[in-house]
């Protein structure tokens, strides 16, 4: 009994390899701030921290509760002169570009819908919501880059008990420097950069 012999089986085709985009491995001396603007298919939300781009990960019910309370509560009292925005880049130099969660800036400094940032020197206030994945740099080193460029006010948001804390901080002229004005827990209630009060337990609700 003869065994025939086994079929010929046709080669599998090769697996087409996509190129990596062009942010995928950064210029020796690192990225700049223009390049946020022209990189193609960059992921949103996209920050640029000391020349390296830096992307944000999935966010929690917690942090986004957070950002529409925060949000809300500003747009109540916020005088005509300024206007709240949230999560949009602040260009501090030419190898910073961070995102605070939410800012606000001098209504002059808005030009239209097309924009994808602000100057520093436009920004009244920076807001941190703590993430587990970005406690450094919402802690450290982004504070320390508003604080350089001369934004007079910043809160840091944190995740006591799933209710936010709120840290805020003036900044120092001299020293260029935060320093710490309050911690508050259950109403975040200050008088600069404007009259603001917001209840911080109706994230309960929400």
């Amino acid at each position: 009994m003869s065994i025939a012999p086994p079929a010929e089986t046709e080669p599998l085709p090769t697996p087409e390899v996509e190129p990596l985009p062009a942010w995928a491995i950064p210029p020796q001396e690192g990225f700049t701030a223009e390049d946020l603007d022209r990189l193609p298919g960059i992921p949103p939300h996209t920050e640029l921290i000391d020349g390296t781009l830096v992307f944000a990960g999935p966010q929690t019910n917690f942090h986004m509760a957070t950002l529409f309370l925060l949000e809300s509560g500003l747009r109540r009292t916020v005088p005509a002169e300024l206007r709240v925005k949230r999560e949009m880049t602040v260009t501090i130099g030419r190898r910073q570009r961070p995102e605070p969660d939410i800012l606000v800036v001098r209504a002059e400094a808005v030009t239209g819908p097309r924009q994808t940032g602000y100057p520093a020197a436009d920004v009244v206030l920076a807001v941190e919501v703590v993430s587990t994945e970005s406690e450094i740099r919402d802690r450290r080193r982004k504070p320390d880059l508003y604080a350089e460029a001369g934004i007079p006010h910043f809160w840091r948001i944190e995740n006591t008990e799933d209710r936010p804390t709120a840290y805020v901080y003036e900044l120092d002229p001299a020293t260029r420097g935060y320093a710490l004005m309050g911690i508050h827990h259950d109403r975040l209630k200050v008088a600069l950069p404007f009259e603001i009060d917001i209840d911080l337990t109706e994230i309960d609700g929400l």
